[in-house]
């Protein structure tokens, strides 16, 4: 029969009390960590002791009793083996009760994360599917290339797990889908909040944004546990479902900073998609001295404007004639550079300003 009563009281996570919004919750959550495996090497240290006093008191006993069994055969002498025998049995059962007084003790412990996955059964299990290597010393370029091979397997699944509403929904599809427990999820989730958020679907940017924290949530106890993260989707959901005030509240501020950034790097993207095609534009208007016409133009005089706005030639020839001759050249290049104006074929290249104003067509 299995002792069931001992899974009443297991300590299912580090951070299982309320703490001050002042404090460093995540240093909090490490320090008893660290305080409750230095009393787990406490306890085993004890259990070792234990061990090598009963081992060592049975080899003496063993040893003891052989000398007296000899010393009987050959009439030696016995008082003081038969004494020492009678000690040691004595001791023996000091360590027999000293045994049972800690394992009552070892009993009363609570299970916790870092013993509650120790095995009770004879029983091994091979996970078919292999686990994915880490990323820790891939590149940038391998990641983004893992990360898109992961996308292709996976999308259908990443979409489905997006969708979930309900947190049980979520914790039974992550254990049956646990290769999905990953960073490459929350990349995933991330980068298909900002496209939502692009295309204006605000309110489905808000539930997917809602499952991107819970997976980041996972993988954040996996880091501070040193645990592998498949093995922390109960621990989190459990965690969330009991909805603790302060814990709840902390994510419920996570989530709202991550959509506000979220709408953030959506405008931004936005803008670099409107530079982006404000600069094909520009570069597909250039003129063959490789100048924008649109800046040359607003960068004219407002007389010579006038001149292209009314597209008068005879205007233009005016307006050339009184203007500084430097300037005058300035002009004229920088107009035809940006393809505002098309010299005649005909032109001659030496002649100066009026000649080059008189034999140019408008474009």
């Amino acid at each position: 029969m299995v002792d069931y009563s001992k899974w009443k009281n297991i300590e299912v996570s580090d951070d299982e009390d309320d703490t001050h919004p002042n404090i460093d919750t995540p240093s909090l959550f490490r320090w008893r960590h660290q305080a409750r495996i230095e009393r787990m090497q406490e306890i085993q240290r004890e259990k070792d002791e234990i061990d090598k006093k009963k081992s060592g008191n049975e080899m003496k006993i063993k040893e003891v009793t052989k000398k007296l069994q000899e010393a009987k055969e050959s009439n030696k002498p016995i008082t003081d083996l038969e004494k020492q025998l009678k000690q040691l049995e004595i001791e023996s059962d000091a360590i027999k009760k000293e045994i049972e007084a800690f394992q009552k003790k070892e009993k009363l412990t609570p299970w916790n994360v870092d013993t509650i996955s120790k095995p009770g059964f004879a029983k091994t299990v091979i996970n078919a599917k292999p686990q994915r290597p880490k990323d820790e010393h891939l590149s940038e370029e391998e990641k983004e290339k893992r990360l898109k091979e992961f996308i292709k397997e996976n999308e259908k699944d990443l979409k489905h797990f997006g969708m979930l509403q309900k947190y049980d929904d979520s914790k039974q599809f992550l254990k049956s889908h646990n290769h999905l427990v990953c960073e490459n999820t929350a990349n995933y989730l991330v980068i298909w909040c900002i496209n939502l958020e692009i295309e204006e679907k605000h309110e489905l940017m808000a539930h997917v944004a809602h499952q991107t924290i819970c997976m980041q949530y996972i993988l954040e106890l996996a880091k501070q546990l040193d645990y592998d993260p498949r093995a922390c989707v109960d621990a989190f959901f459990s965690k969330i479902q009991v909805a603790e005030v302060e814990y709840k509240k902390s994510f419920d501020d996570e989530l709202n900073q991550f959509k506000e950034r979220i709408r953030k790097r959506a405008a931004e993207k936005v803008q670099e998609a409107v530079k982006e095609y404000e600069e094909e534009e520009r570069q597909s208007r250039l003129g063959p001295g490789g100048l924008d016409p649109v800046e040359v133009y607003n960068s004219l005089p407002d007389n010579l404007k006038k001149c292209f706005d009314t597209r008068d030639i005879k205007l233009l020839q005016e307006t050339i004639r009184s203007m500084d001759e430097e300037e005058a050249k300035k002009h004229i290049k920088r107009c035809i550079d940006s393809g505002l104006w098309v010299p005649d074929a005909s032109q001659n290249e030496s002649g100066d300003s009026e000649e080059t104003t008189e034999s140019a067509e408008q474009q």
